[in-house]
């Protein structure tokens, strides 16, 4: 029998992490004598996954890490940072780029992007999420949709877009959060009784776990609710309705009358909706009076952002492949309207933005020869930022 299919550390920094035509082109630098040229490489998005119209910088961490003690420097934006595609000239916005010889990272570039497109897509999914749910409690619950060794993956690039907590408990060590979690319907199940099941929960649980019952097991969502009510009396914080496709009809409706027939009993509790949530179902469910959303699938599984890695300058000279923009960039940033411009990088002029502003440069060194010169921001400070961000971010997919 084999081991866990993962790849390790060593595996990433030696380069077996690779796509082999960057070995074979290794191997015809070595016999002919190129690839110490001082390059530009640029890591851009062409387009978007269906409506987004921004996305969300992540990973840029274990991006640094694989670069560390190569003969290159590194700008970047700062993780965390929302972007566009292209600026209003029409430009690539460069989110990173690398500078150094290309023989120095060119086996790294399959990893590179790796590190970057996943994450990045995580993130903005659970941005656009965050987005629509305002001040609303959202749990990433996604990690049993993926692989298990990138959970901590997940649940960072979840936690970093504007998930408030995370299901895992690998997930919450990597960010510095407690986990958060309800209970599954087995518990039910093995009891053979739902109100049992909630005593049980509430009996057995340290006091700083909250009392959160799952109210769809065998019977209705609101007789459910109120066992759960008799069970666990003034100790319940919230019920979950996680109600499958097949029996749900309209779960915002479900949501209502749980929330009426409890009142009507003098109990007031979180209502959390769970089971196929995103940013487009859950403004119903708020408008319900839904005050919580357990987010799996939708952002475990999201989209990735195909960043693409290309040079655009050698020894100093703008080059490009077709399609791409040559010249190493400065970006710009509006810091009211976030739109973007591109400049070439010797033009220090801060350009204007249409609404009046002056845009703010994106890219900052992080990396020199090798060494990682920024003191890198904790998850929560990243996360910190992207809610600040997305204050201001349009909502693009209930126009």
């Amino acid at each position: 029998m084999s081991d866990f299919h993962l790849s390790n550390e060593e595996d990433i920094k030696s380069g077996k992490i690779t796509d082999i035509y960057f070995k074979n082109t290794m191997k015809i630098f070595e016999e002919k004598g190129v690839g110490e040229e001082e390059v530009v490489a640029e890591f851009t998005v062409s387009s978007f996954p269906s409506d987004w119209r921004w996305g969300v910088l992540c990973g840029l961490d274990e991006f640094l890490y694989l670069l560390e003690g190569k003969d290159v420097d590194v700008y970047s934006m700062p993780e965390g940072s929302i972007f566009r595609t292209k600026g209003r000239n029409g430009v690539f916005t460069p989110v990173i780029f690398i500078e150094g010889p290309y023989k120095e990272f060119c086996i790294h570039e399959t990893a590179l992007l790796g590190f970057i497109c996943y994450p990045s897509g995580v993130a903005t999914k659970s941005a656009r999420v965050a987005k629509v749910s305002g001040d609303s409690l959202v749990i990433s619950f996604g990690i049993r949709r993926m692989h298990p060794g990138i959970a901590p993956v997940i649940d960072r690039a979840a936690y970093i877009g504007g998930c408030d907590g995370v299901s895992s408990i690998a997930g919450a060590e990597e960010i510095g959060v407690e986990p958060q979690g309800t209970m599954p319907h087995a518990l039910t199940i093995m009891f053979g009784d739902p109100k049992e099941a909630f005593k049980a929960f509430d009996e057995a649980l340290p006091e700083d776990v909250k009392r959160i019952a799952l109210v769809d097991t065998y019977h209705d969502e609101k007789m459910e609710s109120v066992m759960a009510a008799e069970a666990m009396g003034e100790n319940l914080f919230g019920v979950r309705l996680d109600t499958p496709s097949s029996r749900r009809g309209d779960l915002a409706e479900i949501a209502e009358e749980v929330k009426w027939e409890l009142e009507q009993r003098g109990v007031e509790c979180t209502i959390i909706a769970s089971g196929g949530m995103d940013e487009y179902s859950i403004p119903k469910l708020k408008e319900a009076g839904a005050d919580a959303f357990g987010v799996g699938t939708s952002i475990s599984n999201a989209r990735t952002l195909n960043y693409a890695m290309d040079i655009v300058e050698k020894e100093g000279e703008p080059v490009a492949k077709r399609g791409k923009y040559s010249g190493k960039k400065q970006v710009y940033r509006c810091p009211e309207c976030f739109i973007f411009d591109m400049k070439a990088w010797d033009q220090k002029e801060k350009p204007i933005c249409d609404c009046g502003a002056e845009m703010e440069p994106m890219l900052e060194k992080v990396m020199d020869n090798g060494e990682i010169i920024i003191d890198y921001p904790s998850p929560q400070k990243i996360r910190d930022s992207v809610m600040e961000q997305i204050e201001k971010i349009e909502v693009d997919w209930l126009d």
